[in-house]
């Protein structure tokens, strides 16, 4: 059960918990955190807030504050079936940090929930449900969860949502723009001249998948420039699956690809070598994550770079205060992309052209943008 403010303090007359909050200059969930002392707020702050409880009357409320105090501080990290790469993919681990982080900031314990099968989500679902053994959920955006998600809310489990949900309209989440990250990837392999850019995308079933798609698409054409399907061809995030979805699509001859991950990318770079072909000199290369590999594959990758600690440390943030103050109304966070140049565009390779900068002196691309 989830206790409120109103149910904590007893205000005198006429004043509300947002007119404490109003008067202190904070929000009202960071009220919340000072009368339960909750880790996170600065002393200054957190100091504020109490001055102006004293100043207008508060008193606590022991039935309340016992209701408080009934709080497991877990909060469970739950993985569905179809997430495969959990282990593989740099990704996870690296939101995985970023969680970890927030809940220990927050005096709170992580708890994780890894499903690999449909019989485990049918078996455990259940259990993760029930109310006392965790005080929120954070949910892996996939299809497989909305199951899940349809109990949590039958049940009103406080949960917040890792990426944007397919079928979910009343759903809190936090996620990056993927449709502006895969437009400005496309749009800078067009003005490096390339006129067939194939994309090898994630799953179409998948938000991120779907949303990276529509920014190539719309990169394309706000170009003038016609969508041939032949260059398209979906994979599944993985490196095997770039690896085979590049064999498939380098029959099409592009030259130049956008790749929905950095690890489908790397799979894709072996599929390129293998054909006799050169990353940038015959395909120019733009991928999505900036994941560690990124800086160690060979061409370096120029890729779209999303801030994936800080999704994680914004997605406990956000759970608590849903945990507080309820899921009404939702809260929807999207973080922005950034453009990382490397080698893999041919943008290095260009300016020493126009400019006759050897090699080994052209300036590091990455940091000059």
């Amino acid at each position: 059960m989830v206790a409120l403010f109103s149910e904590i303090f007893s205000p005198m007359p006429n004043l509300t918990l947002e007119e404490v909050a109003r008067q202190a200059g904070v929000s009202r969930s960071t009220v919340s955190r000072v009368i339960n002392n909750q880790a996170g707020v600065k002393a200054d702050i957190r100091q504020r807030v109490w001055d102006v409880i004293h100043e207008t009357g508060y008193h606590p409320n022991p039935a309340a504050r016992t209701l408080a105090s009934q709080r497991t501080h877990l909060i469970g990290l739950v993985i569905p079936r179809s997430v495969h790469t959990f282990f593989t993919d740099p990704y996870f681990p690296r939101l995985t940090l970023g969680i970890a982080q927030a809940c220990n900031q927050n005096d709170y314990t992580l708890s994780l929930f890894l499903f690999h099968t449909e019989d485990d989500e049918r078996k455990l679902f259940p259990r993760i449900i029930r109310k006392g053994l965790v005080d929120g959920l954070i949910v892996q955006a996939t299809n497989a969860a909305d199951e899940l998600f349809v109990q949590l809310s039958q049940a009103e489990v406080p949960f917040i949502i890792a990426g944007r949900p397919m079928n979910l309209t009343d759903a809190s989440y936090v996620d990056v723009d993927n449709f502006a990250g895969a437009q400005n990837a496309v749009r800078h392999l067009i003005r490096q001249g390339y006129k067939r850019i194939g994309i090898l995308s994630g799953p179409l079933n998948t938000t991120a998948g779907l949303d990276r798609y529509q920014g190539y698409r719309d990169a394309i054409r706000e170009n003038g420039m016609a969508l041939d399907e032949h260059l398209l061809v979906e994979g599944d995030f993985s490196e095997a699956g770039g690896y085979f979805a590049a064999r498939r699509l380098l029959d099409s001859r592009p030259d130049a690809l956008f790749i929905a991950s950095d690890m489908m990318a790397l799979g894709a770079l072996r599929a390129i070598r293998e054909a006799r072909l050169s990353v940038p000199d015959d395909i120019g290369i733009v991928s999505f994550d900036d994941l560690p590999p990124a800086t160690m594959a060979s061409p370096t990758l120029t890729t779209v770079r999303q801030p994936i600690r800080r999704l994680g440390i914004r997605l406990v943030e956000t759970l608590l205060d849903i945990i507080e103050l309820g899921p009404y109304p939702p809260r929807r966070v999207i973080f922005d992309t950034e453009l990382v140049i490397r080698e893999s565009c041919g943008a290095d390779r260009n300016i020493r052209e126009q400019t006759n900068i050897p090699r080994q002196s052209a300036p590091g691309l990455a940091d000059a943008n």
